[in-house]
């Protein structure tokens, strides 16, 4: 006879048990493609216009474990966000690690602005005090 998870859970010594509340904990909280989608409110058909392809597609992207992160960019982008990545590591050190091709429009260095050069007779310059 089949015996319930959790009378096996109370069998496991301590440290394992721990490792498996951790596991279920970090499951729990990750967040799949659909279930993003639908928090946002956003059907498949209209995200897929955003990125121009069939909606197919979407429903193909959001079914699998494994996507490239290129196509993962495009999808967070259509759906207007974009996708931040980071590395972190035991000892509470954390690494930037979002590609250019994710970073929104705004984020990209700005183009400075040619500055003309004030000219001599302006009024402001004529009436300055030391």
């Amino acid at each position: 006879m089949a015996k319930k998870f959790s009378e096996l859970q109370t069998q496991m010594r301590p440290d394992a048990q721990r490792q498996v509340q951790a596991k279920t904990a970090a499951l729990q909280t990750t967040i799949k493609l659909r279930e993003l989608r639908k928090s946002l409110c956003i059907t498949q058909a209209s995200l897929a216009r955003n990125l121009r392809v069939q909606q197919a597609a979407i429903s193909k992207m959001e079914s699998r474990d494994d996507l490239l992160l290129s196509s993962l960019i495009e999808f967070v982008r259509g759906l207007g966000g974009h996708l931040v990545l980071t590395a972190s590591f035991p000892d509470d050190r954390t690494f930037d690690l979002t590609p250019q091709a994710a970073l929104p429009l705004s984020a990209e260095p700005a183009r400075r602005k040619s500055r003309k050069p004030a000219a001599a007779n302006h009024p402001t310059s004529a009436t300055r005090r030391p």
